[in-house]
């Protein structure tokens, strides 16, 4: 661990301390102005924030998404101060009154920094260890990007090369999925992703002494990461020279992903609140303010001070980042002169197009022939992957589970891994069995832009990763989960494995697009769909697969409007005709649809068959199409599925039935587990004579 980083050629002057001390000042106005939100952290961190926009990062605030620009991200969301006050003073749009706005309704600086709400906002982070989990995985996707376009060019020299820089703080280092994602960046030998931990000793509830003790670096060695510590300045503020050259090194060690502590005093200077747990989510108060200002040699009187010439100095970064961005615009036109088919494909792929004819590549399966959903899921994946370069992603140590692997022969893994398919630029991900990290890597992933990312593992395990599922929703990312063994169907793995409440709950999360195919070839239109909607219709999807095999039914291209009519009603001589039941159903259970309909048509009973494969993107349709699916005067429903029945309630009425399944499961082949607890073609004729009852009442 190295503690002594070499002396720099870092300008600091005084117009640069006063800037940072402008960002303290700053900091305790906008939460004093609205009585609540996070001040010390903000004050403490303000010279590495400073340092960080103005003296080290490769960024323009007039083009925020430039595609070479470093990425930051603030993984302690909660001082959102922190960021907002670099964007104000760098000049990517907020202005004082924003700052002045904080935590308020519709202003552009909320509680916590929101991803397309503020520009220059890289990532939403809220809860504690996602910021670094994202940063780790827009490091996964920088190299990937690189194989892509630029596989074979030095080290530093590629117009594809850059920083991703971050803080974290002792509460993100604390949250698990940090270190479930630290441990993958150390693995994967990310040297392009430089963090910032925030070593001050405070917690909501005091010390951290309370309830942390590991020694944080020595834990980041172990995971493969270049450690460096620098202390305090003896004024107790950051040694600011220390601090550049331990970033400065940072940056330049390529092989290792690198972590910085910096012993820090919350709320620096203010003299009685600095090093508390108040300064950590309180207002100072306005006493407390004044005395720091004078501190600090601003006016007491006076709020949200910042001097012209501050403001003047501090927006000089614009002009260098216009600068940063022609250079790396003349970089690239060489790159593009020099390889005009990836260049080509760059276009293509910034600006979220896929190939022609890609769509030609989906398989179509033929009808009668059983065939499990996952490995339909497989197929289509692996001839995808033909014509679809940016298409990468791979399982929780479930891959061949999952059937996720694309090209078994390419892993992403560094060129120094003992595995034979290693390649640093592979199409298959080994996320290890980390879950919440896949999750938050896969929202890194697709924040950094320009490839399409998808992740596996069992249904029942989308628990681990719901945090980041949430906000992979939140954030309208196209990310794209391959969760299999959807129901008691994976048998005799027993009630641990088998997701009983989980369609429900994911349903539950607004804008997730939970897609469940009844066959193979609605997998396939499944897969189509999400692939066109990456670009114009940006959301993250689930996509809940079978383990046991299903009946292949005919393709239906309605599929991919997320309910339609799968076998339509019939009278006694087989014509068409008006139903006088509806059966509903997704996934593993259309079949029992299937079965039931034959059994109601044989004595009589006029019975239509609805494939429900996905709720969200049924109701996206007009109302038309969904009358026309569930036409409102018949009110004799039924909604099968082997889950929690909860979603259902609103499409059946008051008159429908659900046939589902409200409890856990149970050790047994799947066949028996259907049979026993009631998920059969017979009761779901049942439930539909007691709909047809009840609505005739």
């Amino acid at each position: 661990m190295s503690t002594k980083p070499t002396t720099t050629d870092l300008e600091w002057t005084e117009l640069d301390q006063r800037a940072v001390d402008t960002v303290r000042v700053l900091a305790m106005d906008a939460v004093q102005k609205v009585g609540n939100g996070h001040p010390g952290t903000a004050m403490s961190l303000a010279p590495a924030a400073y340092l960080l926009f103005q003296k080290l990062m490769r960024h323009d605030p007039s083009d925020a998404r430039w595609a070479g620009r470093d990425r930051f991200v603030l993984s302690p969301g909660h001082t959102s101060l922190t960021l907002y006050i670099q964007l104000y003073l760098s000049g990517y749009g907020l202005e004082l009154e924003d700052l002045k706005a904080f935590r308020t309704w519709d202003s552009r600086t909320p509680g916590h920094p929101e991803y397309g709400h503020t520009t220059g906002v890289e990532t939403t982070t809220g809860p504690l260890g996602q910021g670094i989990a994202n940063a780790v995985g827009m490091a996964m996707a920088a190299r990937y990007e690189r194989g892509l376009f630029d596989p074979d060019a030095a080290p530093g020299t590629s117009p594809f090369d850059h920083t991703i820089w971050t803080i974290v703080s002792d509460g993100d280092l604390e949250e698990g999925v940090s270190a479930e994602a630290s441990s993958l960046a150390g693995h994967q030998k990310l040297g392009n992703i430089v963090a910032l931990y925030d070593d001050n000793h405070i917690s909501i509830e005091g010390d951290t002494a309370t309830a942390l003790s590991e020694d944080v670096l020595k834990r980041y060695e172990a995971y493969g990461w270049h450690v460096q510590r620098i202390e305090q300045a003896p004024s107790g503020d950051f040694d600011v020279r220390a601090l550049y050259a331990a970033l400065r090194a940072a940056q330049e060690e390529t092989e290792r992903p690198s972590i910085i502590a910096a012993r820090t005093i919350i709320a620096w200077p203010a003299p009685n609140a600095q090093n508390t747990e108040a300064s950590h989510g309180s207002a100072l108060g306005e006493e407390e303010v004044a005395a720091t200002k004078r501190v600090l040699g601003f006016d007491p009187e006076k709020h949200f001070e910042v001097a012209d010439e501050v403001l003047e100095h501090a927006r000089k970064v614009v002009d260098r980042g216009r600068e940063a961005r022609r250079a790396w615009e003349d970089g690239l036109a060489e790159w593009r002169e020099a390889n005009p088919d990836r260049a080509a494909e760059f276009d293509r792929i910034s600006a979220g197009k896929l190939p022609e004819g890609w769509e030609k590549a989906l398989p179509s399966f033929p009808a009668g022939k059983d065939m499990a959903t996952r490995k339909a899921s497989g197929a289509v994946l692996k001839e995808l992957g033909g014509v679809i370069p940016e298409l990468w992603g791979g399982s929780a140590d479930l891959a061949g589970s999952n059937n996720t692997t694309i090209d078994a022969s390419s892993s992403f893994l560094p060129a120094d891994n003992p595995l034979p398919e290693a390649d640093p630029y592979g199409r298959t991900v080994h996320f290890g069995i980390r879950e919440h990290a896949m999750g938050s890597t896969m929202n890194g992933i697709a924040l950094h832009g320009n490839t399409r990312i998808y992740g596996g593992t069992f249904l029942v395990f989308s628990d681990y990763m719901r945090p980041a599922v949430r906000l992979a929703a939140l954030m309208r990312l196209p990310v794209t989960y391959v969760w299999t063994h959807d129901s008691i169907g994976l048998g005799e793995d027993g009630p641990t494995h088998q997701p009983v409440e989980h369609l429900a709950a994911l349903r539950a999360i607004p804008g997730l697009n939970v897609v469940r195919p009844a066959d193979a070839n609605e997998t396939a239109i499944a897969w189509r769909e999400i692939m066109r909607r990456h670009g114009d219709r940006p959301a993250p999807h689930g996509i809940a697969l079978t383990r046991q095999n299903v009946p292949t039914y005919e393709p239906n291209e309605d599929a991919a409007r997320g309910g339609y009519v799968m076998f339509e009603a019939a009278d006694s001589e087989g014509r068409e005709c008006e139903p006088q039941v509806v059966l509903i159903a997704t996934g593993s259970e259309v079949q029992l649809a299937v079965a039931a309909r034959e059994s109601l048509q044989a004595e009589g009973v006029p019975a239509r068959v609805v494939s429900m494969p996905c709720l969200e993107w049924f109701e996206e349709q007009d109302q038309a199409w969904r009358e026309r699916v569930l036409p409102p005067s018949v009110r004799a429903r039924v909604a099968v599925e082997a889950g929690v029945g909860l979603t259902w309630h609103r499409y059946v009425g008051d008159a429908g039935r659900i046939v589902s399944l409200e409890h856990f499961g149970a050790s047994a082949d799947y066949k028996v587990l259907y049979r026993e607890f009631g998920l059969t073609g017979e009761a779901v004729a049942a439930a539909a004579r007691e709909s047809i009852a009840a609505a005739a009442r």
